[in-house]
């Protein structure tokens, strides 16, 4: 190093005038979905455009004036430039017919603890964060109005490096906001929007700045200002860093502060989206505001949860955040004095049926109308972790549904393939995806077509390995010969090795090393010279975690293990930009989490959507995505008491598909240079899993089943100064006193038989405690015995002159529809034209 003192300045270079809408094309998250604009940008300074995490704006910031004055003058590029600026102004110009529909539901806002858009807004860490950058990219292509909200961490997610021993480290670098693609969110007046976020006996300011991600815009609270203490500036600095304090004052600044913020930019929201209980604490700040207009507490409530949309991604109760109320009190408490609400009314909504803790899903669930797990196993499980909320439900029927998550094909689908559709299933094929001739025209893509852009996708994704393991190798002073031995299968020049990725983060229920659970199988699946096998792994464990971080050693140990090498790959920092190359270019995507605690899991949507071929445990979407032949289903040993004895088996489950089918498939290649029944059902999983897994299909769900039911629903209450809000809590009041003293009994004698077509009476009574015949509701369930209560018909009784003074008849004539030995079930429920759920009361009465 030179001696003095370094300073640094930054020059800014201008942009020439002929290419100077760069600077649009950079300030639009749009180009996250658009490789065609990464591509021009990297055009510009390819080692720039690595350098910086591949963001426009900051290739615009420290390029060389020079080079933008050559791209200015350069034929080509200009021909590239305004074919993607043409792509972009019709994208964000171009009217869509349902648009007036989505305007008269009114604003949706989207909240969530990280968003993963690009590698270049470096604010999210895995799954859930890729899921709400898809949700809001599926939101800006149907123009639904829509914003995101959540947090500006000045440090994101850790970048990963593992040393030769397989450690991992995590290091973490300060972002330079003014690199990112992002800008500060103005009031009217033009001042930094700024505001204030009532914590523990003091007020924290948050900064707002804002995204564009298409049409959406998505706003992000950033705590790093000079008018709070070091504390409080240090909230929103790491990802979910810091201790539970840390992560409990995040929550307050994302669901408080984020309220504030759209209220501060005058944004009313028809529907409030929950996207995991991190965001919940905006349900306490909509609540406190009602109050404070003077709404009773109880209406309030009724409105806020009506206009509430929560989605869980958890499957297990450890997994949903909870704080102690002695914790929490101090920074609800003046919010609920100045609306004149008692601090334990508030802690209530958070308290869990069996835990006096404040939950976050507690209090989601309670302030909210609309709920749903992201995929129908997850629904299931959630409804079980729920019912204590709704204690004399089925778990079955409460208000607890499911919307299987999807992905944004224009994001994960590779060019390549979207390119080969274009030429084989015309323009506009996006739009006839559900359509039969959809699946028959990508069946009919010719063998050696698909075949080909496969392996090109596949030589892109073995060079991006390379590259990041050189460097792996270069950072720990390794032998060129020891990367060659680890790299000797991965050739981009001749990639026809079966190659199996297994990429997500590294949490010990994901079973990273469970193919290692036999190692004499190990040796016999990737001993047979003449059929190689690669595994590819990448993944991050939370630097917490340390039986996560054990697994990472595990594969490394395995991958320098000489009859190994070559075999078993990990690739460290595991990212979006990594994440777009694997799922496109693996020839099998492997996934074997212990049922039933994969949520959903969407890698596996986006490299099925490519025509790589699923091998998974029959959990999260999978459960739902394979029909028999377009993958491979390990079928849960759910059953099984003992974890060890489950994991043997399902370990052998694998075993038994990789030596008797997906090995000899691949490698069946008797008449050509690839196999033909291998790309039948990678022709097969493509055409089975793009309708049905896409983003699109997800937010078209959420609109029709949750955003305009919330949105219609929420006007409602709130319409008539509450007049519906308030009907319906004191309602609610009035039943819930009631309740305990309602009793249901049958009247007439069972019958054991009757004809087909027959009718016949069944009489019930009820005590009905004070309630009226309009407030409850008395129905016959009735299903096939077989079936095992799964397809259930209702019929409902009608009131009858009472049979006692405190009672009242119910009678109902039946014709049963269906035939054979049949089970039927009695029971009672309060019901009420206003509610959103006719079970979200949780009172039931059976016979």
């Amino acid at each position: 190093m030179p001696p003095g003192t370094a300073y640094t300045i930054d020059i800014h270079p201008r942009i020439p005038a002929r290419i100077a809408r760069l600077a649009d094309l950079a300030g639009n998250l749009w180009y996250s979905f658009d490789r065609p604009t990464r591509i021009l940008f990297a055009r510009l300074h390819p080692a720039l455009w690595d350098a910086v995490g591949h963001c426009p704006k900051t290739v615009l910031k420290r390029i060389d004036e020079r080079r933008l004055l050559a791209a200015a003058d350069d034929p080509s590029f200009i021909q590239g430039f305004h074919r993607v600026l043409a792509a972009f102004d019709t994208y964000m110009s171009e009217p869509i017919p349902q648009s007036e529909a989505h305007a008269k539901d009114g604003l949706v806002a989207y909240f969530c603890a990280e968003f993963g858009i690009h590698e270049s807004l470096p604010i999210y860490s895995g799954g859930l964060g890729i899921l709400a950058g898809d949700h809001c990219k599926a939101a800006s292509d149907r123009r639904l109005p829509f914003v995101g909200v959540g947090l500006l961490y000045r440090q994101g997610y850790f970048i990963q490096t593992v040393d030769r021993e397989g450690n991992q480290r995590a290091e973490y670098r300060d972002a330079e906001f003014d690199d990112l693609p992002i800008a500060v969110a103005r009031t009217r007046d033009g001042a930094e929007l700024i505001v204030d976020v009532p914590l523990d006996g003091r007020i924290a300011h948050a900064r707002v700045w804002q995204a564009a991600v298409g049409h959406v815009t998505l706003y992000l609270l950033d705590t790093d200002l000079p008018s709070n203490t070091g504390h409080d500036r240090d909230i929103t600095h790491r990802l979910y860093g810091g201790d539970t304090h840390t992560r409990l004052e995040q929550e307050i600044v994302l669901g408080i502060g984020g309220a504030r913020a759209l209220s501060a930019l005058g944004l009313d929201a028809a529907v409030w989206h929950v996207n995991e209980g991190h965001a919940a604490f905006l349900i306490v700040e909509r609540i406190c505001r009602m109050v404070a207009a003077g709404w009773s507490e109880d209406a309030a409530l009724e409105a806020v949860a009506a206009s509430t949309v929560f989605t869980t991604h958890t499957p297990v109760p450890a997994g949903h955040d909870h704080f102690p109320d002695a914790a929490v009190a101090p920074y609800l408490e003046p919010l609920c004095r100045s609306a004149g609400i008692a601090i334990d009314t508030m802690l209530a909504l958070g308290h869990g049926p069996t835990s006096e803790d404040f939950n976050m899903t507690a209090l989601a669930l309670r302030g909210s109308r609309h709920h749903n797990g992201v995929s129908r196993i997850h629904g299931r499980v959630s409804s079980e972790l729920a019912q204590g909320f709704w204690p004399e439900i089925p778990a079955d029927e409460n208000p607890v549904a499911a919307i299987t998550n999807g992905v944004h094909l224009p994001t994960f689908l590779a060019n390549e393939w979207m390119d080969a559709f274009d030429r084989f299933l015309g323009t506009g094929w996006p739009r006839r995806l559900e359509a039969p001739t959809t699946f028959e025209q990508i069946c009919a893509i010719p063998d050696h077509v698909f075949w080909s852009v496969h392996q090109y996708l596949k030589a892109q994704m073995l060079h991006v390995v390379r590259q990041r393991m050189e460097q792996q190798r270069i950072r720990n002073q390794e032998s060129t010969s020891h990367l060659d031995r680890l790299l000797r299968h991965a050739d981009t020049a001749n990639p026809n090795v079966l190659t199996i990725g297994f990429a997500r983060r590294f949490a010990t229920y994901k079973r990273a090393t469970l193919l290692f659970s036999d190692m004499e199988k190990v040796r016999a699946i990737v001993g047979d010279r003449d059929r190689p096998v690669i595994f590819i792994f990448a993944g991050k464990a939370h630097p917490a975690d340390r039986p996560g971080q054990d697994l990472i050693r595990a594969v490394t140990r395995m991958a320098r293990m000489p009859e190994f090498e070559g075999h078993f790959l990990f690739v460290e920092d595991y990212d979006l930009r990594l994440a777009r190359r694997l799922v496109a270019g693996v020839d099998v995507w492997l996934n074997t989490p212990v049922y039933p605690l994969e949520a959903s899991g969407t890698s596996g949507m986006k490299a099925g959507i490519n025509g790589v071929i699923n091998l998974s445990v029959l959990d999260g979407w999978w459960g739902e995505g394979y029909v028999g032949d377009n993958g491979w289903a390990i079928q849960p040993a759910a059953s099984l008491l003992d974890p060890e004895e489950r994991d043997r088996e399902e370990a052998r489950n694998l075993y038994e598909l990789l030596q008797g089918e997906v090995i000899p498939l691949y490698y069946d290649q008797r008449s050509s240079d690839y196999s033909p029944a291998w790309i039948r059902m990678a022709k097969h999983s493509m055409a089975t899993l793009l309708p049905r897994f896409s983003a699109a299909r997800m937010l078209n769900e959420y609109v029709e089943r949750f955003y305009r039911p919330a949105a219609r629903q929420g006007a409602r209450y709130r319409a008539d100064g509450g007049n519906d809000a308030k009907i319906v809590a004191a309602w609610k009041t009035r039943v819930r006193a009631a309740w305990d003293g309602v009793r249901l009994r049958r009247l007439d004698q069972p019958r054991a038989s009757a004809s087909c077509g027959e009718s016949f009476t069944i009489e019930v009574a009820v005590r009905m405690n004070g309630l009226h015949t309009d407030d409850v509701a008395v129905e016959l369930v009735l299903s096939p015995v077989l079936d095992g209560w799964r397809e259930r018909l209702h019929y409902a009784f009608a009131p009858a002159p009472p049979s006692e003074a405190d009672e009242q008849r119910f009678v109902l004539d039946l014709r049963p529809e269906l035939c054979g030995r049949l089970d039927y079930r009695i029971r009672a429920y309060p019901k009420h034209a206003l509610l959103t759920h006719p079970f979200e009361l949780g009172l039931m009465r059976w016979t």
